[in-house]
């Protein structure tokens, strides 16, 4: 038995917000004390066969936290020492915005899944990109989602878009264009050719580099190639496959499956594993994949479909801290198992 099974009650006690953030105010109350060393100590685990180099960035395991976790970069120092391998800060808009009325996440316990509908809640490009740049930083890559501002009306996007990057570029390794979220007013408008192209178009003129798109599970098959076309026309530099799902599979048992917001978690694992074989097979540039990642199994699963990296958040809720550690020791075992020399030479073994 581990410390966080002992906590897990108590804070699945507590409504699904209030339990992230008392956990985010200790993550940031330990930044800069002993205490990050000894969490460094304790959960990271360095091994060349884990290196991914990416993006212009070397990563030093392919595990890391999905946007959403750590909406305002606050705690990336943190996270690097729970053994993480980067992390996705954001999503970040050009206006601070307070999200929509709680109650906004809610757990699926028999599920291992958690829906929420937070709706973009940061304090802003402007404060968020001061963070950044003031940062101290950690010795892992943080990347910026950015997103769009619910007062902007859809003509405006590429312009929304381009406010915020240009305030968080000093302080990003890469950068995320989220089109894709579920939970905010007019973004499902953006996810069609014309406007995703203008909206990558701009925040790529403004420089943005490392330059990725995140797309939704829910769009259909033309869509998404019709994105991927975008990725190759444009440049781009990546894509993150993918965000959550406003569908409820039938086998869902929770309650809490009838909130709406977007479903994370196991019940989307298999879904978001097939989105990335479908995305690998039609580009050349690198994958992050993102969803159900709970395991090393899950997460070399996704590897072998395409994935160079992945990311998770919900299966840190039911894991707990020692997550990214146990993924990347397993993750070892499985590469020996099958004969890769390191992470890089299974990518897309399956394809």
């Amino acid at each position: 038995m581990t410390l966080y099974d002992v906590a897990r009650p108590l804070l699945f006690a507590l409504p699904a917000e209030t339990a992230h953030d008392a956990v985010h105010g200790l993550l940031s109350t330990a930044q800069g004390t002993p205490v990050e060393t000894a969490l460094a100590s304790r959960y990271r685990v360095d091994d060349e066969r884990l290196r991914v180099d990416a993006f212009d960035q070397t990563f030093p395991s392919p595990v890391g936290v999905a946007a959403g976790f750590d909406k305002n970069a606050e705690v990336p120092r943190a996270v690097a020492a729970l053994g993480f391998g980067h992390i996705e800060v954001g999503g970040v808009t050009a206006d601070a915005q307070p999200g929509n009325p709680r109650p906004r996440m809610f757990r699926l316990r028999e599920d291992r899944a958690i829906v929420n509908r937070m709706g973009l809640n940061n304090q802003g490009a402007d404060r968020v990109g001061r963070r950044l740049r003031e940062l101290n930083r950690p010795d892992i890559p943080v990347g910026v989602n950015i997103a769009l501002s619910e007062s902007t009306p859809a003509e405006e996007a590429p312009e929304d878009y381009r406010y915020t990057y240009e305030r968080v570029a000093e302080g990003g390794d890469f950068f995320v264009v989220n089109v894709s979220c579920p939970n905010s007013e007019g973004m499902r408008d953006l996810q069609n050719r014309e406007e995703m192209e203008a909206i990558l178009g701009a925040v790529k003129d403004a420089g943005a580099s490392p330059l990725l798109v995140k797309l939704s599970p829910d769009l259909p098959e033309p869509a998404i190639e019709d994105a991927l076309d975008i990725v190759t026309d444009l440049d781009l530099d990546g894509v993150v496959a993918t965000n959550t799902t406003t569908e409820r599979p039938d086998t869902l048992q929770s309650p809490n499956a009838a909130q709406t917001g977007g479903l994370s978690g196991a019940p989307i694992e298999d879904r978001a594993t097939e989105m990335i074989r479908f995305v690998a097979e039609r580009v050349d540039v690198p994958v992050i994949g993102v969803g159900g990642v709970s395991d090393a199994e899950g997460a070399y699963e996704k590897i072998r479909a395409g994935a160079s990296l992945v990311q998770l958040y919900t299966g840190l809720v039911y894991e707990g801290p020692s997550l990214a550690r146990d993924i990347n020791r397993g993750l070892l075992n499985l590469l020996e198992h099958d004969g890769f020399d390191s992470v890089e030479d299974a990518v897309g073994s399956d394809l």
